[in-house]
């Protein structure tokens, strides 16, 4: 399998506001490096840079203002001379809220965020483009014939709504690859999601359509973040009514269940009939991740793989979570693997 890295993931590092204080983000440079070092030490196949692709195939996925946002936010918090990193002061909450984008970057950040956790600094946005754009490679890679692509991206991306960032991610990474797919003209595309925390901007992009079906496994919306989407009932809208499936799982959840879970939705998918299918990658599932809380053991990701190999589709695997833990490449390779044959 074919792995599409790029050095310039480290260009973005960056302070979140956690557990009432400001602190460095668990979302650092080392976890896409770990990664990367277990491709290679396992032997998973060639490493490739990404290809660039125009800014329009970010915009379909998410909008021309939060594009051109995203692109300028730093050069206006600057302006003003501030050196620090952009995070947001106020949130239009339900109350308050409209679509009338404010003028000053103070009331932009909170317009376009859903929370502290995405700071933006001087070169976060060369960061995030070559993080689409690694995606939109591996997307690539399927059209000329690839089986299966692994796109190493970071910044991650399933939280990135249609018009907002959040929880690390600016860019929704699989949500720009599944839109490329539709706009070349695949009639079906599938994206499953198995990140530990739901995928509500993937759910947001694609709510209403009937060309995409979106899966996520994930913590139960109660107790995990995002808090606020996650939800059983969530089943889409409109054209998309039925297409958004979502398995909330509880604390403490062991691969027995998880893998029911998993079978299930896989069979949701086959039954769907994708062309291609995107599957946000996360492995902060494994039972000592320091911000998640379910158990999965690092040879069960192997089941993940092979559980997703039976949906029987060319299939691009999308990096998002996974955090502070050396098992973050072993877990997200054996995934892989797993997919391939390649097993225990």
């Amino acid at each position: 399998m074919l792995t599409i890295f790029s050095e310039s993931h480290r260009l973005h590092h960056g302070t979140e506001l956690k557990d009432g204080v400001l602190k460095p983000s668990f979302e650092q440079p080392s976890r896409a490096d770990t990664v990367c070092q277990r491709v290679i030490s396992a032997g998973l196949g060639d490493i490739i840079a990404p290809r660039r692709f125009d800014r329009a195939c970010y915009v379909n996925a998410h909008s021309e203002r939060y594009v051109a946002f995203l692109e300028s936010a730093w050069d206006q918090w600057t302006a003003i001379g501030r050196s620090h990193d952009a995070l947001p002061l106020v949130w239009p909450v339900r109350d308050l809220a409209n679509d009338q984008v404010p003028e000053f970057i103070d009331g932009k950040l909170g317009f376009f965020a859903m929370d502290a956790g995405a700071p933006i600094t001087a070169t976060t946005w060369q960061a995030v483009k070559t993080s689409a754009d690694i995606a939109l490679t591996g997307l690539a890679l399927l059209d000329e014939g690839q089986h299966s692509a692994f796109a190493l991206c970071r910044p991650p991306g399933h939280h990135a709504a249609r018009e907002y960032m959040g929880g690390y991610c600016y860019l929704n990474n699989a949500a720009i690859a599944a839109q490329q797919a539709i706009t070349q003209g695949a009639r079906r595309v599938a994206v499953l999601d198995v990140d530990f925390h739901h995928g509500n901007g993937t759910q947001n992009i694609f709510y209403d359509r009937a060309d995409v079906l979106f899966v996520s496994l994930h913590g139960e919306p109660a107790v995990s973040y995002p808090y606020f989407s996650g939800f059983a009932d969530e089943r889409g809208a409109g054209a998309g009514e039925g297409l958004n499936l979502n398995y909330p799982l509880p604390k403490h959840t062991r691969w027995a269940q998880y893998q029911a879970a998993l079978v299930e939705a896989c069979q949701r998918l086959r039954a769907f009939g994708p062309e291609v299918l995107v599957i946000s990658l996360g492995v902060d599932t494994f039972k000592d991740d320091p911000i998640s809380h379910f158990l999965l053991e690092s040879e069960d990701y192997f089941g993940i793989g092979e559980a997703i190999a039976a949906v029987g589709v060319p299939t691009l695997f999308v990096m998002e979570g996974g955090y502070m833990v050396d098992e973050i490449g072993i877990n997200a390779v054996n995934v892989l693997q797993g997919f391939e044959g390649k097993t225990r």
